[in-house]
Parts: structure tokens; sequence; C-alpha cells
């Protein structure tokens, strides 16, 4: 299991923090997407403040470590490896809670072909603790509006965690699912478990619309997010999101081994 020091040493050389791949005018246009309030950059969240762009980057400056000077528009863009390591403590903290209750959880991500494994190294652990890991509405279509127009996606499960594919995609050797902001699959699925008398899950474990839709509606909510990922750390900073891990959501899903094996030590999961 890798210490912190071994942890934040990992963090730098894969650019999961420091210098990441992300780049600032990237996050720039998703602050800016947000302060407008278009739908691709709130993901879910109905923010309560005005939320300027001005008050995203300052924002973004506080939970993430990104220059808050406006006037650096171009180039790669920042993670403090310091804040990501605090929000791992924050989020393995709340891995312990659920798994000393044995509460039911729900894993989702729209990053399959990066994200996958972190989750799924998680689920089968509370799994392994008592917990139930919920699979509602596996395989129900859903409709999401994407950049190339309204696109029908299956709602799917891999090692408990739901992600959406494209219909007919499930073939050996196949994509794992597709690149999703959207926070319709979170709602399907617990609009799924309400229906069928439940469980709901006591916490919701994801990414983008997954932890967005989810603290939307009332639930607990806590996840990974990139620099160009606003929505997010505006509701942690609102009470709607529990934490928010600041980490680049898109280096090979290797890199992330290490951060699975630190939350459950931190978590007290360990095998």
């Amino acid at each position: 299991m890798p210490t912190r020091a071994e942890l934040r040493e990992h963090l730098l050389a894969v650019r999961l923090a420091g210098v990441v791949g992300t780049s600032r005018e990237r996050s720039l246009r998703s602050y800016r997407l947000f302060a407008a309030r278009d739908p691709r950059a709130l993901i879910g969240i109905d923010p309560e403040g005005p939320w300027s762009q001005r008050d995203l980057l300052a924002l973004m400056a506080r939970r993430c470590g990104v220059s808050a000077d406006p006037r650096h528009t171009s180039g790669p863009d920042v993670i403090d490896p310091e804040r990501t390591l605090a929000a791992l403590d924050a989020f393995a903290e709340r891995i312990h809670e659920v798994a000393g209750r044995g509460a039911p959880v729900l894993f989702g991500t729209g990053h399959p072909q990066r994200l996958l494994g972190f989750y799924a190294g998680l689920a089968d652990a509370l799994s392994a603790a008592g917990c139930e890991v919920l699979t509602p509405a596996q395989g129900r279509c859903i409709d999401i509006l994407t950049r190339f127009g309204l696109r029908t996606y299956d709602l799917d499960y891999v090692r408990g965690v739901a992600l959406v594919r494209e219909p007919g995609a499930v073939r050996p050797g196949g994509e794992p699912g597709v690149h999703s902001h959207s926070p319709l699959p979170v709602r399907v699925a617990l609009e799924a478990a309400a229906e069928c008398g439940g469980p709901l899950p006591e916490l919701v474990v994801g990414d983008h619309g997954w932890v967005c839709g989810a603290g939307q509606l009332g639930f607990e909510a806590i996840g990974l997010a990139d620099t160009d990922d606003p929505a997010l750390f505006v509701g942690e900073a609102e009470g709607c999101v529990s934490v928010v891990v600041p980490v680049d959501d898109a280096v090979r899903s290797a890199y992330y081994r290490p951060l699975t094996r630190y939350v459950l030590k931190r978590a007290r999961l360990s095998q």
C-alpha cells in the first residue's frame, strides 16, 4: 500500500496532479459555459449562487490549485497534489463510514475507459464488507443529447460500476463504455431503484453527471473531477456534493490503481 509520500510522488510522476494534461484553454471554456448556465457544463447541478467566470476561477484555484490569474489563458493546467491527497483522505473517510454501516452504494462513471478499474476496486471492497452494490435499471435505454445529436445508449454495469454503452456494443474485447457527462443515467438508475421499492443508495460514487445528478437529488455523492469540471466543485461548495478529489481524469487506467489501494488503506478496507 502506498504511503502518502509515495502516492504524492506517483501523482506527480504520471501527471495525475502537478502539471496535468488538461489545457488551460479547455478549463476556461468550461468556466465560461458554466457561468452562462450551459447544460453541457452544469451536468446536473442547479447552482444556487450566480457563479461568474471570475468566481469559478477563484473557486477552482482554492479547490484544485489552478492559477487564479485570469491573464493566464494558455498552456497546461495545474493541480496541487496536496489538495488531491487531502480530498482523497476525506473520500476514504466516506467509504469507511458507509462500509461500517453496511449501507447500499451506487457506483457510476462517465469515464469507463479510464476510471472503471478505480471504482470497481472500491465496489469489490465494499461488497466484501457487507454493502450492497446496487445495479438498478440495468439494460435500460437512455436518450442523451450529445454534440452529435440525440443518441440512444444502454445503461450497463461492469463489476458493479454503471456506465453507458452504444447499443449492441457488448462483445469480447469491446470498449467498456462511452465517455459521458450526462446526469440522465443516474436519474434513471435512482428512479428505477425507487420504483421497485429500493434499496436506495446511501452513497453515490463516481464522476461527471453521476455525482452532480445524484447530489442535486439529495443523495450523498463523492467523486473525482478534473480542472475542466467546475460543476462538481460548485456542488461541493454549495453543499450538495460531499467530497470532490481534484485529479486528471484522462490518464492511463493503470495509473489510478495506487489511488484505489491508498483509499482502501485509509478506509481500513485493505486486504
